[in-house]
């Protein structure tokens, strides 16, 4: 080839300019794109980075999110990267996350029967998260998909050995108590709940997520916005008569709330409702038997309840460790099927 040979210059040129080009111009970095581990999206680096994370634990209420408390778990994932996990729904907690604090990623996953479920590509994906969130759905789905599986596995390794913030929400919520509602026949309204605390849709079940904090305790969502405060109480007697829990606990928390808690037990409530603590004085309820309306009076005194207000900041409610044993509280006792409240 002549060196001024029309080939010659345009490829002269054309080495020259792309030479130029990569001085001028910043490397924009590619992304691999997803493995086959049932993500539907992810906003941010798809590669995973490990930070320095803390433990805790978020109960939201379920209907609007409540931004505070993601924060929170985003403060606490050291910025790395944020997982949510669902059985239905899309990725719009993606880029509401994103937006809410520094984190390298938000990703979800879709984890819809227990073939996905069992993958050990999801198990992996799910260990390399910093914080995890639990979406709404329903909770059978979670239970009947989840238990037993490289997803459960996953979750008791980020919170028994990388300890990381793990949340949910309604559903998400449900599921992160010791003993849950698992909705298997469907939900449950309290004037069913307590007029027969063993009717059908009354089903309780041990969780597959190990929360130290939330032993002996059930939690409850929507709380005050669909009148659950009854259901939950009665969801506390079948813990004594079927789990020989003596000192039954419930956590009620109300829709655009959440409760956090940190390593040690402390609790905050966030957000624009109340959450309720409450707890049995010891004593098994006087009736609790199949086909029969719930009796747990104990004078008057079955059930002490403790409740917050939330706030942007957080309330201090009390460390979970040590619940209080104090006057002030609200009493609650149910008297035939009927739910009755006394006010300090």
């Amino acid at each position: 080839m002549k060196l001024h040979s029309p080939t010659f210059l345009i490829l002269f040129y054309t080495i020259c300019c792309t030479a130029c080009e990569g001085q001028d111009k910043p490397v924009v970095p590619t992304y691999p794109k997803p493995a086959n581990y049932e993500s539907i999206g992810i906003a941010g680096d798809a590669h995973d980075v490990v930070t320095t994370t803390e433990a805790g634990i978020v109960l939201m209420g379920g209907g609007t999110d409540v931004d505070d408390a993601f924060r929170w778990m985003i403060e606490r994932s050291g910025g790395g990267d944020f997982v949510i996990i669902r059985a239905s729904g899309s990725t719009g907690y993606n880029k509401y996350i994103q937006e809410l604090g520094s984190v390298n990623s938000v990703e979800t996953l879709l984890i819809d029967n227990r073939e996905k479920a069992m993958k050990k590509d999801v198990g992996q994906r799910i260990k390399e998260a910093e914080a995890v969130f639990i979406a709404g759905g329903d909770q059978w789905n979670y239970v009947n998909f989840w238990k037993d599986t490289e997803v459960s596995s996953a979750l008791r390794f980020l919170v028994e050995e990388k300890k990381i913030p793990i949340g949910g929400t309604s559903a998400g919520c449900a599921i992160l108590s010791e003993i849950m509602f698992d909705a298997k026949y469907g939900t449950v309204v309290s004037a069913e709940a307590i007029s027969n605390p063993f009717a059908n849709m009354v089903s309780l079940s041990k969780s597959f997520i190990p929360l130290a904090l939330l032993q002996n305790t059930v939690a409850d969502q929507h709380y005050s916005n669909r009148e659950r405060l009854g259901r939950h109480v009665a969801f506390m007697a079948r813990m004594i008569t079927d789990f020989s829990i003596l000192h039954p606990r419930g956590i009620g928390v109300d829709e655009k709330t959440a409760v956090c808690i940190d390593q040690d037990g402390m609790a905050l409530v966030k957000g624009l409702g109340h959450a309720y603590f409450i707890s049995a004085n010891g004593e098994a309820p006087e009736v609790c038997t199949p086909g029969s309306p719930l009796q747990w009076k104990r004078n008057n005194n079955a059930i002490r309840a403790y409740i917050f207000q939330g706030s942007s900041a957080g309330t201090e409610a009390f460390n979970l460790n040590h619940w209080p044993d104090q006057d002030e509280h609200e009493r609650w006792y149910v008297e035939e099927g009927v739910l009755k409240r006394v006010k300090p």
